[in-house]
This record gives structure tokens, sequence and C-alpha cells, in this order.
């Protein structure tokens, strides 16, 4: 199975806490006025990498993970291949950023074998008039850091601690 990627930051500590390894896959329909990575909007822009290979980096690191883009649900079938991979083989922590509401995932059936195995969702499209760089692994103030085992548990958006 492969993936569409922009690439991988190893050790980078700006997309959740401590020092992670990010991987920024190919694909978006969000679309975001002020995106950092418009780039990542069309997945011809990205590289193909095996779950094998991805898996590789991951182990080598021994860092947790973040799924950013791009958006990681415009390959959901793929990337929950990968985060179920990630959680057998090493238990990781796995952060995932996208456009999508929370609210606006959960009406989508083929995105919850992802969400079960994603630790932390960063949801909403950022907004270029809500942009804050004074924020903590978000870009604009409308975006929520959720805790999403917790949240799907109680039915309600949780926020993570971290």
């Amino acid at each position: 199975m492969e993936l569409k990627i922009l690439s991988i930051e190893e050790g980078t500590s700006v997309d959740g806490p401590g020092l992670r390894t990010s991987i920024y896959f190919a694909g978006c329909r969000h679309h975001c006025e002020g995106c950092h990575n418009p780039q990542s909007w069309d997945i011809k822009n990205g590289k193909p990498a095996t779950i094998d290979e991805l898996m590789a980096v991951i182990r080598y690191n021994e860092f947790p993970v973040t799924f950013s883009g791009g958006d990681p649900f415009f390959q959901v079938e793929e990337v929950t291949e990968l985060a179920h991979q990630i959680k057998q083989q090493t238990g990781y922590n796995i952060w995932c950023y996208t456009g999508y509401l929370w609210e606006d995932l959960l009406k989508h059936p083929e995105f919850m074998p992802l969400l079960q195995q994603v630790d932390v969702i960063v949801d909403g499209p950022f907004i270029l008039a809500k942009r804050d760089i004074s924020l903590l692994f978000r870009g604009s103030s409308n975006q929520r850091i959720i805790d999403v085992q917790q949240s799907l548990a109680t039915g309600t958006v949780v926020p993570a601690k971290f």
C-alpha cells in the first residue's frame, strides 16, 4: 500500500508536544486562504512511500507521530493502515491535523477507523483572519485540540491535555 507524502520531519517540536516525527501527506480539498503548505493540495505533488518505509523512519526516531498535510483524511484508507501499524508496532501517540471540523468528521463513517487510532485531532480550517502565532500547535484561533478517544467515548468534544 502506497501513500503520497510531501515530506517527513524528524524531531520537530511544532506539530505537538515534545519531539515528534511529522508526516506531511499530499492532497487537500479545503484550500484555506493563507495556507502555509498550498503545494500539498494536489496529490500529484506527493512522492510515493510505503507503510514499511514510513514505519522504518518512525521506529528509527522513536518519537510520537503527527499526521499533517494537506489533509490526512484525503488518503483515509492508507493513513488508517499506517496508524494501525504505528499503534500495533510501537504504541506511539498520534496527533492528526485536519481542515475538517470534529462534527463533520463524525458524519463520515469511512473516517471512523482512522479516528479510532488517533489520540489527538487539531480540527478546523486555517482561517487567515483568525491567525494567531501565540497559539500552541495551531495556526488560527478557531482550531481546537481535541482528545479523540475521550470525545468518542463521551459524545462531546473533550479538549486534549498535554
